[in-house]
């Protein structure tokens, strides 16, 4: 992990995340807590719980988005999830501890990745000797030497060993040249066919899903199959098979499940929906269940995965909800006591839908404008359109449900619905939006409160 400082972090998610400061702040400092702990002194070093969150909020105000932002800076295994998907052990559903299980997968893949990246260079030198030998295959009874030619093979001695290896050095040069990418190879690849098993099961079982369809995996020998493709197609699937082959998974392993217990991260989506009470009957029936198997997983437990034991001490779990008809103090006191921290983000107003539609480096204006590029269309949208197109979809927000900066893409497709559909025939012309075509395209329907909660 990089050892990114809060306000470098903050700043970061500044460029795709508008206000809400607090809410940067409360992860920025968690998130360079990680990399604290494991500068202290190794025997503090286990002493030293993480300081999990809870994001307040309504919806479409930035709470996942901080969370995809964080994952692609924290350089940690991360997972979002939401709670509303798991149940309570004894019901149908997904357990709690499959979230470790999925985190941990992740992690091992992470960095097998990286392991890949690291010996990427070998893996494709090793596979174009591999498919230089199918492009000029050795004769018959030289396999041990290098491939030769059909017509040298009346040669003698280092006449003929010359020649065969100008002409494999020749094949490489057109190799790399492209020359040959319209030629066709065939190559032995794995088909490795496992049979089907499906576990019809409650909660807790689809761990044994995995483990049944590896048994039978390492069961059954691996069968090879002979595939014709073309000369680039070839060198793919050659330096992936080379990359495995270098790769130590033992090492990958032990690195993922290292990574996993001291820097990993779980972003839980919706708790509000299993925040609540207990209901003797009804959809609510294992909510508090939900709660009660949540809280040794954050609280700290070994989770048993395919790679082996995985403690959940140190795992960062950031919360959020929009805590609407329940709120936090609804959720049993030993999970409130687990999320110490409480950030509440704000509403949006006008003014932010502003900065939303022109500020961001993915700006929802920016994204429309490119994509018209596409077709030949120049597209502007001017700053009194903007400013309309914020106030409208306020307008929409108050009168109906409010669903955050999440309006603004039902208004913006609504307004650009028709150069849209004309974009490929009135390609080469200039189009500026300005506020008056917002208002002939949108006012009667923000107007018409009945057809805006349909429409908009």
């Amino acid at each position: 992990m990089q050892p990114y400082t809060p306000k470098q972090i903050v700043q970061a998610l500044d460029k795709y995340v508008i206000g809400q400061h607090e809410a940067k702040k409360a992860v920025a400092i968690a998130l360079r807590n990680r990399w604290r702990r494991q500068q202290v002194p190794v025997e503090l070093q286990d002493e030293i719980a993480p300081k999990n969150i809870i994001m307040i909020g309504p919806t479409g105000v930035g709470k996942t988005e901080i969370a995809r932002r964080l994952a692609k800076l924290s350089q940690a295994p991360f997972l979002k999830v939401e709670a509303s998907k798991y149940t309570e052990v004894g019901y149908v559903g997904r357990d709690v501890e499959s979230m470790i299980r999925d985190l941990t997968e992740l992690a091992v893949n992470m960095i097998k990745q990286e392991e890949k990246q690291s010996v990427q260079q070998r893996a494709q030198e090793v596979a174009e000797e591999r498919l230089l030998d199918l492009l000029l295959p050795p004769a018959p009874g030289r396999a041990d030497e290098e491939p030769l030619r059909p017509s040298d093979e009346a040669g003698e001695g280092p006449v003929a060993t010359e020649g065969r290896k100008d002409t494999r050095e020749k094949i490489r040069r057109f190799l790399k040249e492209g020359r040959l990418d319209e030629r066709f190879v065939e190559l032995e690849v794995a088909d490795q066919k496992i049979p089907v098993v499906e576990i019809f099961s409650g909660s807790g079982m689809e761990e044994m899903d995995v483990q049944i369809k590896d048994m039978f995996g390492n069961l059954f020998p691996k069968k090879r199959k002979r595939r014709k493709v073309k000369v680039p197609e070839a060198m793919e699937i050659l330096v992936q098979e080379e990359a495995q082959r270098l790769i130590d998974m033992d090492r990958v392993v032990k690195d993922a499940l290292d990574r996993v217990q001291h820097s990993g991260i779980i972003f839980l989506d919706e708790l509000d929906k299993v925040a609540g009470r207990e209901h003797a009957h009804g959809p609510d029936v294992s909510r508090e269940g939900v709660q009660r198997d949540l809280l040794p997983i954050v609280e700290g437990s070994n989770v048993n995965t395919k790679y082996g034991m995985v403690r959940t001490d140190h795992i960062l779990f950031i919360a959020a909800g929009a805590f609407h008809v329940t709120k936090p103090s609804d959720l049993i006191p030993e999970l409130q006591g687990r999320f110490p921290i409480r950030v509440e983000l704000n509403s949006l107003t006008a003014d932010d839908f502003v900065r939303i539609l022109t500020e961001p480096e993915n700006a929802l204006v920016l994204q429309y404008v490119e994509m018209m590029k596409t077709e030949g269309v120049e597209l502007e949208i001017d700053l009194m359109a903007i400013r309309r197109i914020a106030d409208l979809s306020q307008e929409v927000n108050s009168r109906t449900e409010d669903i955050g900066a999440r309006r603004l893409y039902t208004v913006m497709e609504r307004l650009l619905e028709d150069i849209s559909f004309e974009a490929p025939e009135r390609s080469g012309e200039r189009i500026v939006i300005d506020a008056a075509y917002v208002d002939g395209k949108l006012d009667e329907l923000v107007k018409d409160q009945d057809l805006s909660r349909y429409i908009l």
